[in-house]
């Protein structure tokens, strides 16, 4: 048993997929949630189609600053297809497979970070 749980825990961190301890968005079944940070999921908005969707997701944290957020995200996403684009300002933008990811700083303190995808036309 330890054998099969020290094997299984290797694969899980030699993937890269040890993100953390949170799980992921809210209804962005594959956007990692940083441990630390918490969703505001009274303000989460989601709308769409097949063709097209809006996914918007709210997090909040004390004890993390932005800086922090934005290199825990360009170093996790791209392993789950997403394309860093660059950003604006303190907004970051991502591509993958006709949609784009925006993280926004939204507030400093406390820090509030907004995700949105949308399709892109």
């Amino acid at each position: 048993m330890k054998l099969l749980l020290t094997t299984v825990l290797s694969l899980f961190f030699s993937a890269g997929l040890c993100w953390a301890a949170e799980g992921f968005v809210e209804g962005m079944d594959d956007i990692p949630l940083m441990d630390g940070l918490n969703q505001i999921t009274q303000d989460d908005l989601s709308f769409g189609n097949e063709e097209t969707r809006i996914l918007e997701a709210y997090l909040s944290a004390r004890k993390i600053n932005f800086s922090k957020v934005a290199q825990f995200y360009q170093e996790s996403l791209p392993q789950l297809g997403w394309i860093y684009q660059g950003n604006r300002g303190h907004d970051l933008f991502f591509y993958r497979e006709g949609e784009t990811l925006e993280l926004a700083r939204e507030s400093v303190s406390p820090l509030i970070v907004r995700i949105t995808i949308k399709t892109k036309p």
